[in-house]
């Protein structure tokens, strides 16, 4: 425990240049007296540290001085491999700097540690596609990533449903959402997200903006995720589901729904379930259950069970022609 604190103490120095005793303890949750005892020891141990008094003072590292990556533990090195998602990083035009920095880590890290980040790449692959789902063609995504770096005003020709428009934007962030890319930026003076995919043409200005000191970019799509979920339109519906037909029907209308649906009543002679579930997107709902209709029985609402026989005539009529 003592050791790992050293080791992170000298890495947040090295990636910062120079922090203030106070911050120091704030990220490393120790106090500022364990900090100044864990500076000495460094020092004692041959480590070129040193600490400035005065309002720009704080405790560094010699310029130049760069620790080695002795320090990582086994599971360390076998979480960074597990994240180098190589599809993702593809996308980002960034799929040659993540190989090429796996192979600088490699080069660091002891023999022990080599092997099993090595074998951890050959028996674990990480896929961020939902099933069924091919990956959707992002051609401006490395364009917009670098905008988001640079923080570089972005006009951008996006596609709606209605047809499309053009829209100037200040690009905070990308996120990856089950194998989707977004694109979270300001756009007069809102935040909103946009669907890469949906970016038919982007091109970097030359005007940079100010990003919001107080942004999370985690933290805003969190929360603007569980509002959107508490927001999309919904319908309860109640079904008779035939025995065993239980992943049929998730696979309709989503484990989740069937998980968290209530069992009403015990099942009758022949296995079938009374359940009533919450079902999204109630437009949608006729097509989900039209796909399970030989297992499963909508007995609510009445409007959808008009809905389903309405589909069932016309299926009915096309397939009776000769």
């Amino acid at each position: 425990m003592r050791a790992s604190r050293l080791l992170n103490l000298l890495l947040l120095l090295q990636a910062r240049g120079g922090l203030t005793a106070e911050e120091l303890a704030s990220e490393l949750e120790v106090s500022i007296r364990t900090v100044h005892r864990d500076v000495d020891e460094l020092s004692a141990a041959g480590i070129p540290i040193y600490a400035e008094r005065g309002p720009a003072g704080g405790i560094r590292l010699v310029e130049g001085y760069r620790t080695r990556l002795t320090g990582m533990t086994a599971e360390e090195a076998e979480a960074l491999f597990l994240s180098g998602l190589p599809g993702p990083a593809a996308e980002l035009g960034l799929g040659t700097v993540v190989a090429a920095a796996q192979l600088k880590v490699l080069a660091a890290l002891p023999t022990e540690l080599r092997s099993r980040a090595s074998r951890i790449v050959e028996r674990f692959h990480l896929d961020a596609s939902a099933w069924f789902h091919g990956s959707e063609p992002v051609p401006h995504l490395a364009t917009v990533s670098e905008a988001v770096w640079a923080a570089r005003q972005l006009e951008i020709q996006y596609r709606r449903d209605d047809g499309s428009v053009t829209r100037v934007l200040e690009p905070l962030g990308v996120v990856l959402k089950a194998g989707i890319w977004y694109l979270v930026a300001r756009a007069d003076d809102q935040l909103r997200t946009y669907r890469v995919s949906r970016v038919l043409s982007a091109r970097p200005l030359e005007e940079t903006f100010e990003r919001p000191d107080a942004f999370d970019l985690a933290a805003w799509w969190a929360e603007s995720s569980a509002a959107y979920e508490r927001e999309v339109p919904r319908i309860d519906v109640v079904a008779r589901v035939r025995a065993g037909a239980l992943d049929r029907l998730a696979d309709a209308v989503g484990d989740r729904v069937v998980r968290s649906a209530e069992r009403i009543g015990e099942p009758d002679a022949d296995g079938r379930q009374v359940l009533r579930m919450n079902i999204e997107w109630p437009a949608e709902a006729s097509g989900r259950f039209v796909a399970v209709a030989s297992d499963v029985e909508v007995l609510e609402p009445e409007r959808l069970r008009a809905e389903l026989l309405a589909v069932a005539s016309a299926a009915v009529d096309r397939y009776s022609q000769p």
